[in-house]
Parts: C-alpha cells; structure tokens; sequence
C-alpha cells in the first residue's frame, strides 16, 4: 500500500493482516459513502412525500459522491461530531439540497444503519471463504478418509482413528459455525427510521396527514438499502446483534485455532506427522537456521485469541447502554467491529493456504501408529479375555503393569517389548491365545465406523 505513512502509528489491519476486500468495507470512505446513500434515499422518499423538491433531490443526487473526508475531519473538530461536520460538507456542495439533508433523522437513523450495511457485506465475505475453507477440508477427509493413524488423548497415545476422520472432527466444527452464520443472516436488522429514542416521533410529525406515513417512509428507505428494520428500538439498534456477530466470528476463529493448534502439535519432531506450507526461501529463526516453525498456524491462535475476548465487549455494551442510551458503547464499536472482521478475515485466509499446501506425512503416521499399536491393543485384550471369563479387574491391573514396564524400556531407548511381553504372559495366554492376541495387536482396522461417517459429511458440505 504506497499511500500508508508509515512514519506514525497504524493499525496492523491497515497493511499486514486481513485483505483489501474487507478493509474497503470498513474504510472511512465506504463509511461516508452509506452515509450519503442513506441521506439520499430518504430524501427520495420524502420527494414521495412532498417534503423535498425534485430540484432539491437532483441537487442532492448530483453531489452524492463528490466527499472531502479531510474537510469532514476539518468541522468536526469545530462541531465535535461527526454526524453533523458530515452533514454540514454534504450541505456545502449541495447547495440547492443541502437544507433538506437528515429531515427528521437523528445520527443513529444513519449511523446504525450503515453498521448493519457493512456487517452485513462482511460476513459475506465471511461465509464465501468459509464454504471454500470447508470444500478444501472436505477434499483432505476423502483422501485420507482410510489412512489409519494414531489417536491422542491427554496428548499420549490412545486407540486409532484416521487422518480423513480427524480433518473431518475440524470440518464438522466449522459447518456448525456455517449454520449459525445462516441464523444470523434471518436476525440482523437495522434501526430503520425511528428518531431520537425509537418513537419515530419527528417522522410522524413531519408527515402528519401526508399519504405516506412514518412507517411507510421506513420502509421505503430500508428497501433501497436492502436492510430489514428491526420493530423496536431505543435511539439505537440493541446492541445483542453485535454480540451475535462477534460470538460468530469468534467461534469460526476457535474452531480454526483449534485446528491450528493441532497442527503445531502434530508438527513437532516427537510427532512429526502434518507440518504446515515453508517456503524455499522461508527463513524460520534469526539465530537457528534449522529452525521450521509454524508461524501460520501460530499466527491464526494469536489472532484467535484476541477475537475471542472482543464479544464481551460487545456484551457490556448491550448490558450497560442505560434507558434509551449512552455513548459508551462508541468509542470501542470502532475497533472491535472492523477488527473482529479483519482479524478473522486474516485467520480464513492463513487457514485456507495451510490446508490447501499442508504437508501429510504417512510414513511417520504409519512408524507412530506401529510404534505404539501394542498399547493401544491392552484394550482390546481386556474385552476378549473377560468375554472367555476373565475377572475385568484382574485383567485390568495385569494390562496395566505389563505396559508400564513396556513403557519405561521405551523411555530408557529400548524396543517396544510390549507384543512379547502381552504373548508370554501365563493369565493372559489362559483366555487367549497367541494368534488372538496377535490378530487384536493388529489396531490399523480398528478404527470402527470412523471412515463411513466421515465421507457423510463430505456429503453435506459438497451442498453447501
């Protein structure tokens, strides 16, 4: 971005994170031009009305993208608001118009308004990057729907599961993230035209005994904006639907954290199984040049983290706007909404090069898997030997002491004796013998209906 000055402070979001798609939509000029739409729809409404002339209007409409933002800047700070220096250079250029600009409106008929305008044209970019984020998901569950490889709980080695089964644990999540995105589109709404606490009371008097009444004038407007208006409102829209919004936005960015985190995980050299995209030229420590980090996942949970704190902001401000309203809530819905969108718009877009180039290694998969197979098995020994008769508790201590003595030869750097020592053992060989208990060490099948059901959803997102 040539225009950036660098030489003062600029938000991260002004160049590093997030794309230039979504910082147009909460660009002060973007803003300003909603204002002048808002301004000049409802002035062709009142034109219906006969409250603005048709000179007036074309005066209005003429001038409608002709916007200095510094001259706005300039009377603000004589007016110390904002709302009117925009009206007032609105009026400057419009010099026939300009009298009839924001008749009957208060600052909030403009400002909440183009809130819910730009949300709304955020979380369509939201929802267009998160369905592809789901078909590339869905395209790694159905090529690694079969690959069994090695479970982890409490970060130690469990039963097996598949690689196609755990992307599609990640996939499911952010279909349920999907859905909730489809509940907000049928709720968010705008404040319509209701004046200064809600009552729309200046829009009744303006257009007493006139054929188009106060709710007719709404709803005239709202249908140019393409917004629906909510019923009732205070001087502002509730500030519920911004928590809603944030709560999508941190819940899309918690299931991708969740996935990220994962990975990290999976790509360090204990395990060594998925890494994340590097470079040729990629560089991942100044002082370690082995160094291969995963800075992209870590970056999606840095971000993460920070959009997850942002809807109880939001939260307060619902709670605490007391009566009809305060301005407390102002100051910090200009940061927290764009951020929250640019944030999470910079995680969808990091989440979907990682899946996209993400490396899968099945050979290490595989080494883990056989490594640790004959752990995994104790379980299956137990349920075979207590249906020949065994005592489960029995079973349970034996299973317990012969893998914990397994256990520490691994961690003294020895071979895994676990198979010898599960087949030589006098209890065990009484209920099972040694080709059961081989045929049981064999966990690579033992991962139940797991590649059935995850092919299902690839059923589902493939709709979407």
């Amino acid at each position: 971005m040539n225009k950036t000055d660098f030489s003062t402070f600029i938000s991260p979001f002004t160049w590093r994170y997030g794309s230039e798609e979504m910082r147009i939509i909460f660009s002060e000029e973007h803003k300003y031009k909603i204002w002048r739409k808002i301004w000049v729809a409802l002035a062709k409404a009142q034109h219906m009305a006969g409250l603005v002339t048709r000179q007036e209007l074309n005066d209005l409409e003429k001038n409608q993208d002709k916007i200095d933002i510094n001259k706005i800047l300039e009377i603000e700070k004589e007016t110390k608001h904002d709302v009117v220096a925009a009206i007032k250079e609105f009026a400057q250029l419009a010099k026939i118009g300009g009298g009839k600009i924001h008749l009957g409106a208060t600052s909030m008929d403009v400002v909440d308004n183009t809130d819910t305008i730009r949300m709304k044209e955020a979380l369509e970019i939201v929802e267009k990057k998160l369905v592809s984020l789901l078909k590339k998901f869905s395209q790694k569950i159905e090529k690694y729907a079969d690959v069994p490889c090695l479970g982890f709980t409490h970060l130690q080695p469990a039963e097996p599961t598949t690689v196609g089964y755990r992307f599609a644990f990640y996939a499911q999540d952010l279909l349920l993230d999907f859905e909730y995105l489809q509940f907000l589109k049928t709720i968010i709404k705008g404040k319509g035209l209701k004046g200064a606490v809600g009552t729309a009371a200046s829009y009744d008097a303006l257009l007493k005994n006139n054929k188009i009444n106060a709710e007719k004038l709404e709803k005239i407007v709202m249908e140019k904006l393409g917004i629906y208006p909510l019923l009732i409102t205070s001087q502002v829209s509730t500030r519920k639907l911004d928590y809603f919004v944030l709560n999508a936005i941190s819940s899309i960015a918690s299931s991708l954290s969740k996935f990220s985190s994962d990975l990290r995980i999976l790509q360090s050299p204990m395990y060594g199984e998925w890494s994340e995209p590097f470079g040729k030229k990629q560089v991942g420590s100044s002082a370690m040049p082995f160094k291969k980090n995963p800075i992209n996942c870590e970056k999606i949970c840095s971000l993460a983290r920070m959009v997850d704190k942002l809807p109880q902001v939001a939260l307060e401000n619902a709670t605490l706007s007391y009566l009809e309203r305060t301005l407390d809530d102002s100051a910090n819905r200009r940061i927290i909404i764009p951020e929250a969108f640019l944030a999470l718009d910079e995680i969808l877009d990091t989440a979907d090069k990682i899946i996209s180039e993400m490396h899968i290694n099945t050979e290490r998969i595989a080494r883990n898997l056989q490594q640790f197979a004959p752990f995994v098995a104790t379980e299956g020994i137990l349920m075979e030997s207590v249906k020949k008769g065994a005592d489960r508790q029995i079973m349970h201590e034996i299973l317990r002491e012969i893998s914990l003595s397994a256990w520490k030869e691994i961690q003294e750097g020895k071979p895994n004796r676990m198979k010898e020592l599960l087949a030589e053992n006098k209890m065990i060989q009484k209920y099972l013998s040694k080709e059961k208990i081989k045929k049981i060490l064999n966990v690579s099948s033992h991962v139940g209906n797991a590649s059935k059901r995850a092919l299902k959803l690839i059923k589902i997102i493939i709709n979407l």
